[in-house]
């Protein structure tokens, strides 16, 4: 839960990063966000959760 609320955290913020750069309009955005929403819902969700978890655990072990 705090690894997914974390990615939806800094997605947010890159989001409007890029909003208030003007890379990205808010039509776009407005649909790259209900894409996402619209996406959770569906089958593929829990494979997208695990390879995240997996990529979130993979860097976790890296050590510096």
């Amino acid at each position: 839960m705090a690894i997914s609320l974390s990615v939806v955290l800094l997605l947010g913020i890159v989001l409007v990063v890029l909003i208030r750069g003007g890379s990205l309009k808010g039509g776009p955005a407005v649909v790259a966000v209900l894409f996402g929403f619209f996406l959770a819902s569906t089958g593929i969700a829990p494979s997208i959760s695990r390879f995240m978890d997996s990529i979130a655990q993979t860097i976790n072990q890296i050590s510096f």
